[in-house]
Order: C-alpha cells, then sequence, then structure tokens
C-alpha cells in the first residue's frame, strides 16, 4: 500500500507542470505523532475548540459530539431539520471568540421542510453550562443554494483576525452559479458573525444586492478548506477538482477564480471538462498557487502549523485529502506563493479518507477521518 501511495504522488508531481510549486520527493518521515482521542464517530465533519479544551465535533448525518480525555459524546440538540445527502448534513462549525461569555457556537448544514432540501445554512447555537444539550439561538444566514443530491455543498467556515466570519461554498453542481454574483453558491462569503450581514469593507458592498453585498470572491467550484494565515490576513482556500486541478488559492477580495461549467451561459449542462481556471474566458482570473495537475486528492480542511515545537515545520500549511488519504504540508514563502510540497509518510494511506485539519490554542493539528464508520479524531504534534 505504501508503495502504491507513492507511485501516485510521483504521479501527481508529475502532472503539475502549470502548478508554481516545486517539485519535491515522494513520502518522507517527519517525525509526526498522531494519537487518536476519539473514535465511533460518522463523517467527522469539523472541528472547535472549547476555552477548557475540549472538542466539539460536528458529524455530517446530523449529530453533534463534545470530545474530552475519555472520548466524543453525544450533545442532545435538534438536528431533525438536518438534510443529510451525499455530501450535505451538518458541516462545518466555528466556535465564537466570546463562547466563555455567550456559550456560542455557529454550524453549517443542509436544511429540508418536509423531506425536501431547502437551502444550505449557518445556525447559531448555545451550548449549556453542563455541556450536555445545545439550543438554537438563530439562523444567521439562509439562502445558499443546495442540491437534492447534497452534491458541492462546500461549507467551510473559519474566523478572520478581524473577526469576520468567512465561509467558503459550493457550487450544488449548478452550471451558472459560480460565475452568478446574486447567488450565495461557488464563493467565499464574508460576513458579520452576529448578524450575518455583508460587512461594510467587502469588495461589492455597493451592490444593490444583500448576497452580491456579502460575497468575498467568486468563480469557485467546491471550497472544502478556508483558512487564515497567522500573523498575515492572508486567506488560504483549498477546493475540489472534477477529475483534474484540485487547487490551494491564496484568495482575493473581489477575485473571480475562473470556474465555469456554463461556458458563459451557452451551455445549459454541467460540463465539468471546462479548466478549472478559465483564464482564456477570464483573463483575469485569479491563478491558483498549486493544483493536482491531472489526477484529483480531494484536498479538504486546511490549518497552517503553529508554534515553535513544530521546528522545521513551523509556518507549513496543512491540507488534508479525502480521495488521497494523505496529508500534503506547503511551504509558503511571505507573498503566499507555494515554494514546495512535502508528503507526510506518517499518513500516507494509513488513516483513511481525511477531511476536516484544525489547529488548536496550543498549536496542535487535529484532523477528522471521514470513512463512515468508525471515524477518529487524531491529534498530531511534532515528535520528540
Amino acid at each position: 500500500m505504501r508503495r502504491i501511495g507513492i507511485i501516485l504522488f510521483a504521479l501527481l508531481l508529475a502532472a503539475c507542470t502549470s502548478s508554481p510549486a516545486a517539485v519535491q520527493e515522494p513520502p518522507r518521515q517527519t517525525n509526526l505523532h498522531v494519537d487518536v482521542v476519539a473514535r465511533g464517530l460518522e463523517h467527522g465533519w469539523d472541528i472547535g475548540f472549547l476555552p477548557d479544551g475540549k472538542l466539539r465535533v460536528t458529524q455530517r448525518p446530523g449529530r453533534l459530539s463534545l470530545v474530552d480525555s475519555t472520548g466524543a459524546h453525544d450533545v442532545s440538540a435538534d438536528l431533525s431539520d438536518v438534510y443529510a445527502r451525499g455530501e450535505g448534513g451538518l458541516m462545518g462549525l466555528v466556535v465564537h471568540p466570546d463562547f466563555a461569555r455567550s456559550r456560542r457556537f455557529t454550524m453549517c448544514q443542509t436544511h429540508q421542510e418536509g423531506g425536501q432540501a431547502v437551502d444550505i445554512r449557518l445556525t447559531t447555537w448555545a451550548l449549556s453550562p453542563d455541556e450536555r444539550s445545545a439550543a438554537k439561538v438563530r439562523d444567521l444566514l439562509t439562502g445558499l443554494p443546495v442540491n437534492p443530491s447534497g452534491r458541492h455543498s462546500g461549507c467551510r467556515p473559519a474566523l478572520a483576525a478581524d473577526g469576520a466570519l468567512l465561509v467558503g461554498t459550493g457550487d450544488t453542481a449548478q452550471p451558472s452559479i459560480a460565475q452568478d454574483r446574486h447567488s450565495l453558491g461557488g464563493k467565499v462569503l464574508r460576513i458579520d458573525l452576529q448578524t450575518g450581514g455583508p460587512l461594510p469593507d467587502n469588495p461589492f458592498i455597493s451592490s444593490a444586492d444583500a448576497n452580491e453585498q456579502r460575497i468575498y470572491s467568486y468563480g469557485h467550484r467546491n471550497v472544502q478548506g478556508v483558512t487564515v494565515r497567522p500573523g498575515t490576513g492572508q486567506v488560504f482556500t483549498a477546493e475540489h477538482g472534477p477529475t483534474f486541478d484540485d487547487e490551494i488559492n491564496l484568495n482575493r477580495a473581489g477575485g473571480n477564480y475562473g470556474w465555469d461549467p456554463s461556458k458563459g451561459g451557452t451551455d445549459t449542462s454541467y460540463d465539468e471538462s471546462v479548466p478549472m481556471t478559465d483564464t482564456d474566458r477570464f483573463p483575469d482570473a485569479v491563478r491558483p498557487l498549486w493544483t493536482s495537475g491531472k489526477i484529483t486528492e480531494a484536498i479538504c480542511g486546511a490549518a497552517f502549523l503553529t508554534g515553535a515545537q513544530w521546528g522545521p515545520l513551523e509556518g507549513r500549511l496543512a491540507v488534508v485529502a479525502l480521495k488521497g488519504q494523505k496529508l500534503l504540508l506547503f511551504s509558503v514563502d511571505a507573498q503566499g506563493s507555494i515554494t514546495d510540497v512535502t508528503l507526510p509518510a506518517e499518513f500516507d494511506d494509513k488513516y483513511g479518507r481525511l477531511r476536516a485539519a484544525r489547529t488548536a490554542p496550543d498549536g496542535a493539528l487535529y484532523v477528522t477521518t471521514s470513512d463512515g464508520s468508525d471515524d477518529k479524531v487524531l491529534r498530531v504534534t511534532p515528535g520528540v
């Protein structure tokens, strides 16, 4: 299995001729230590950190868990409106910065009424003092497009240093949505965590359309990872390609990232043969920092390794992969360009499909598996 993983990664690197990232060696030992801190989950989708060191974990079928030193425990919450189909369900999560006072956190879900998919929405909740239950406070933002099959539901939230809520969304496999600035799909949104409204310095704030006012960038296919580089404000995203060109992008306010399966509105089918970043149709489209070339890894959660304990790995961008079942570590220069890629052998085909990647306050990297049964939460630290 390890040899197969090495061969596939070598092919991936050989295919990345359009990527500015430097060619890197096949999987190698990086002295990472991996602990299983919880098991028995089903498609653990995202992780949030509470002030007391416990973890909040969403599971795609519509379950919420609390992870402590003894493992994962269900939290009682009325999630009966979660529409769990295909790639949709209970997805991204952020814990509010004032959680110690407000007990609030925000989750992303597909929403159903009468068994029918209605939309994808962000909802804000409050955790009870005994941590055994959670009550819904409000719908923060509704109306994100949804595909009844659940395809390309996206929905990874992250908090920026200025307190803005960034949300990566999917195009729901609809041909025109990514380029449609009146739709919230296929975008990175930038909204107020308290109100769900647009922020006054958003790039399209002068628009008369409230959806367009919330958009930070557009022309995305299915954003699965969003992370902010510490100390810089740079926003990085990880995005699924069709059968080629997964992308790592540095997000630019108002930027068009070039995905358009409608081919300028001339095709009503979802034509996935078009380029992920179509610079012929959109000459000003923002080029990716890195692509997977002629294959896909289905890259997902993303987080930066922070803290001196990481030694030479400090500052690396960690990205996990579903299809590729691996962890990739990207070196990023001061301008935000990727200079090389390392594939830690400690993760090569060992833990299955990997979905969430979040950096804890103590600098440890937490990762979830997403195989559908006995899924785990992994704690990754530098070895001694």
